[in-house]
C-alpha cells in the first residue's frame, strides 16, 4: 500500500510539473525578447566594461540572471546554462537614460468641435494650435491643461517608432510625461521594453511636470507671464484646500464638509516636498521666475531644458537645483533659399553656446542629467553628447549625464545607472568608445533581455516649418493707427518645438513657447508698435501650415487682436527642401547606392579648398563624414533620393556654424552646393577607387 501511494504521488507531481512546463513554453514572449524559450540567464564575455560605480574593467564579464545584474568582473566565469556574447572589441555601458521624453505617451487627436468648458481637450488644439494635453481627466475642476493629476502611467502604451528609435541610440530607460499646456501631470521612470504599461514601469509617479506653453485662444492663461500666475495660484488654493481639510479632519462635526477637488489634491504631496516639479524652463527670465516660485512654496524643483542654465548656475547650485539639459541643439534642418535673408547673428551664436552649457554647469558644481528634448533625429543623441565633450565636458561627467545621474535626480538610483550585482540588467553594448565618431550600437539588452536593433519607421509626410517666412500682418482689430506690417519670420523645427525670430517694422525678437502639433502652431514673441507712444507688447500667433503657405491670427496681449499670412520660397526644383529630397516616380523607386569616399574641392570666392567627403548609404539614409583643413566632423540628417542628396554639417572658423550640402552624383563625379550663413559655395569632385 505504502509503494502504491508513493508512485502515486511521484505520479501526480510528474503530472503537474509537466502541466507547468506546456503552460509556460505556450506563454505568449515578449516581442522585443530575442531569446528561444527557457533562456534567462547572458553573459557578456571578454569585454571592456565601464562600471560608472567603480573603475572600468579592461577585460571583464557580466552575468545577467531573470532581468537583474549577476555577477560583474575581471575572473567572472559564464555560468554553463548562460547564452554567451563575445564582448571581444565592445564596450559595456549602464543603460542609456533619456531623463525627459514623452516616449509611450499617445499623442492627442484634435477634435475641432470638443468644447474647451465641457472638457473637450483636443478642441483647444484644434482651434488655437497649442500642444493638446495628453489626457483629460474627468469631473475635474481645471480646464485642459491645467490638471496635475493626468497619470502618465495611466496612458502610456508599449511600443511605436519612437521607442524603437530610442533603443536603436542605445537608451534603456527614460522619464515619461504627458504632454499639455501649463500642468502636463506626473511622470513615469519606464524602461523601452514590454508588451504591458506594467511590465514598462520602473517607478509612478516621479515628479509633476510643468511646462510654459499658454492655453491661448481666449482662455487663461495666454502668456507666459499668465503660465507663471496661473501656476502661483493653483499652489496658493492647495495650500487653503489642505488646511481647510485638515481642520476639517481634526473636528468635523458644525463644520461644512470642503468640496473635494482632486486637481488640488494632487498638489499636495508638491507642498509636501514629497514628489518635485519639473519645470520647462529654456531662458535665463523662465528659470529665474521657476527658482522664485520654488522658494516662495518650498517644493523640490528640477530644471528641464535648460538652454542659458549657466547664466544662473550659482542661484542653481546654492538652492542644489538639478538640470535635465537638452541634447536637442539648435541646428538648421533644411537648405536655406539663397533669396532668403541671413539668419540672425542670435540664432548662429545659440548654435555655438548650446553645447557648451553642460561643461559650464560642471564646472558650477550643478547636477545636471542629458536628455533628448524632443528631437526627431535620435542619432544626434550621443553625437551632441559627444559635441558637449569636444566643447569642454569632461568624458566621464558625459556617461554620468547619460547614466547615473539621471537614475540619481528621479529617485531610481537603486535600481538604474551603473552596472552593479542586483541592479536591473540594462546594459548598453557599443563597439568603440560612446562618444567616438565610428561607435556603433551593437546590443541592448533591457529587463535583461536583448532587444533587436532595427531602422525604426519615420513619417516622410509630416510638415516642418523650418525656413524663413514672410508674413503679412493685419492688426485692423487692435484699434493701431498703423494696421498693416510686413515681417521676416525665421523658424527652426525640433519635434514639436519651435525656436526662431522676428525682424521688420514689429521689431527683433525671439520667439518663446512655440510648438507645433500636426499642421498647427503657435508662439509669443514681443512687439514694438510703431507711433508717437511706441510700446512693447506681448503677440500670441496661431495657426496652421500648409506646404509654403501660412496663415492664422495674432492676439496683442490686452491690446486686441489680428489676422496674419505668410509664405516662403519654395526649393529649387531638384533641390531637397525642408521636407527633404523628391521622389519622382513612386515610393518603391530605389535611389541608387553612392557609397565611398570622395576627393572634393569646394570653391569659396577666389579660393579653392580640398576635402575628402565619406559617405555610407543604407537606403535613402546617408551617414558619414566630412573632412577638410577645418577638422573632422560627422554629417548629420543625411538623405539620398533619386535626384540628389543632402545632408547637414558644421564647419569651425572662428566660431562653429552649420551648413547644408546638397548635391548629386553622375558615376564616380559628384558635385552640389554647400549652404553657409553668408551665401551658397560649389564644390565638384571625384570618387576615390
Amino acid at each position: 500500500m505504502r509503494m502504491r501511494n508513493t508512485q502515486a504521488r511521484l505520479l501526480a507531481a510528474l503530472c503537474v510539473a509537466l502541466a507547468a512546463s506546456v503552460i509556460w513554453v505556450a506563454a505568449p514572449r515578449r516581442a522585443d525578447a530575442q531569446r528561444p524559450t527557457g533562456i534567462d540567464t547572458y553573459a557578456i564575455t571578454g569585454a571592456r566594461i565601464v562600471t560608472v560605480s567603480g573603475p572600468t574593467i579592461e577585460r571583464g564579464t557580466v552575468v545577467v540572471r531573470n532581468g537583474l545584474i549577476a555577477a560583474v568582473g575581471q575572473g567572472v566565469a559564464a555560468p554553463p546554462d548562460a547564452r554567451t556574447i563575445d564582448g571581444a572589441g565592445l564596450t559595456v555601458y549602464p543603460g542609456l537614460f533619456d531623463a525627459s521624453t514623452t516616449l509611450g505617451i499617445p499623442r492627442p487627436t484634435p477634435t475641432p468641435g470638443a468644447s474647451p468648458a465641457a472638457g473637450g481637450g483636443g478642441g483647444l488644439a484644434g482651434l488655437f494650435g497649442q500642444s493638446a494635453p495628453s489626457a483629460v481627466s474627468p469631473n475635474s475642476t481645471q480646464l485642459p491643461g491645467l490638471q496635475p493629476e493626468i497619470s502618465a502611467a495611466d496612458i502610456i502604451r508599449p511600443g511605436g517608432n519612437e521607442i524603437e528609435a530610442a533603443r536603436n541610440a542605445g537608451v534603456t530607460a527614460a522619464q515619461t510625461a504627458p504632454r499639455g499646456n501649463v500642468f502636463l501631470g506626473q511622470s513615469a521612470v519606464i524602461n523601452l521594453s514590454g508588451e504591458t504599461p506594467q511590465q514598462m514601469i520602473v517607478r509612478a509617479p516621479v515628479a509633476l511636470h510643468v511646462g510654459t506653453t499658454p492655453i491661448g485662444g481666449g482662455q487663461y492663461p495666454g502668456s507666459l507671464m499668465g503660465v507663471f500666475s496661473a501656476v502661483r495660484q493653483l499652489l496658493l488654493d492647495a495650500q487653503r484646500y489642505r488646511e481647510a481639510n485638515a481642520v476639517y479632519e481634526r473636528s468635523p462635526r458644525g463644520l461644512r464638509r470642503p468640496e473635494q477637488d482632486k486637481s488640488l489634491e494632487a498638489l499636495l504631496p508638491v507642498l509636501a516636498r514629497q514628489m518635485p516639479v519639473v519645470m520647462q524652463a529654456e531662458r535665463e527670465r523662465e528659470i529665474a521666475r521657476a527658482l522664485d516660485l520654488a522658494r516662495e512654496f518650498n517644493f523640490q524643483l528640477i530644471i528641464a531644458g535648460g538652454t542659458e542654465a549657466h547664466k544662473v548656475a550659482e542661484r542653481l547650485k546654492s538652492a542644489n537645483v538639478p538640470v535635465l539639459l537638452s541634447l536637442n541643439f539648435p541646428k538648421r534642418t533644411a537648405a536655406q533659399s539663397p533669396d532668403a535673408d541671413p539668419e540672425p547673428l542670435r540664432t548662429l551664436r545659440e548654435r555655438v553656446e548650446a553645447p557648451k552649457t553642460a561643461g559650464r554647469l560642471a564646472a558650477a558644481g550643478v547636477r545636471f542629467a542629458f536628455q533628448s528634448g524632443g528631437m526627431t533625429q535620435m542619432n544626434d543623441y550621443l553625437a551632441n553628447a559627444a559635441r558637449a565633450v569636444e566643447q569642454g565636458l569632461a568624458r566621464d561627467e558625459a556617461v554620468r549625464a547619460l547614466t547615473i545621474r539621471p537614475a540619481e535626480i528621479l529617485g531610481v538610483s537603486q535600481q538604474l545607472g551603473t552596472i552593479e550585482v542586483g541592479k536591473i540588467a540594462n546594459l548598453t553594448v557599443t563597439r568603440g568608445d560612446l562618444f567616438a565618431k565610428d561607435r556603433r550600437i551593437a546590443h541592448v539588452l533591457i529587463d535583461g533581455r536583448p532587444v533587436e536593433l532595427k531602422p525604426a519607421a519615420t513619417s516622410t509626410g509630416a510638415p516642418t516649418a523650418t525656413g524663413n517666412w514672410t508674413l503679412n500682418v493685419n492688426l485692423a482689430g487692435s484699434g493701431e493707427a498703423q494696421s498693416e506690417f510686413t515681417i521676416t519670420l525665421n523658424l527652426q523645427q525640433q519635434g514639436e518645438t519651435l525656436t526662431g525670430s522676428i525682424q521688420g517694422p514689429l521689431g527683433s525678437g525671439q520667439i518663446g513657447a512655440g510648438s507645433i502639433t500636426g499642421t498647427e502652431l503657435r508662439f509669443n514673441v514681443a512687439v514694438t508698435l510703431p507711433g508717437p507712444a511706441s510700446q512693447t507688447t506681448d503677440a500670441i500667433f496661431t495657426g496652421t501650415i500648409t506646404g509654403n503657405e501660412m496663415r492664422g491670427q495674432v492676439q496683442l496681449v490686452g491690446r486686441g487682436s489680428g489676422t496674419f499670412t505668410g509664405t516662403r520660397p519654395a526649393p529649387v526644383e531638384g533641390t531637397p527642401g525642408p521636407r527633404g529630397p523628391r521622389q519622382p516616380g513612386g515610393p518603391g523607386r530605389t535611389p541608387a547606392d553612392i557609397s565611398g569616399t570622395y576627393n572634393v574641392e569646394f570653391s569659396t570666392g577666389p579660393r579653392t579648398i580640398p576635402a575628402t567627403l565619406t559617405l555610407r548609404q543604407q537606403g535613402a539614409t546617408l551617414t558619414g563624414s566630412l573632412s577638410s583643413e577645418f577638422g573632422t566632423t560627422e554629417i548629420a540628417n543625411g538623405t539620398v533620393g533619386p535626384e540628389g542628396f543632402r545632408f547637414d554639417t558644421t564647419v569651425t572658423l572662428a566660431q562653429t556654424i552649420n551648413v547644408s550640402v546638397s548635391g548629386t552624383v553622375n558615376g564616380n563625379q559628384i558635385s552640389g552646393t554647400l549652404t553657409l550663413p553668408n551665401g551658397p559655395a560649389a564644390f565638384t569632385g571625384t570618387r576615390v577607387p
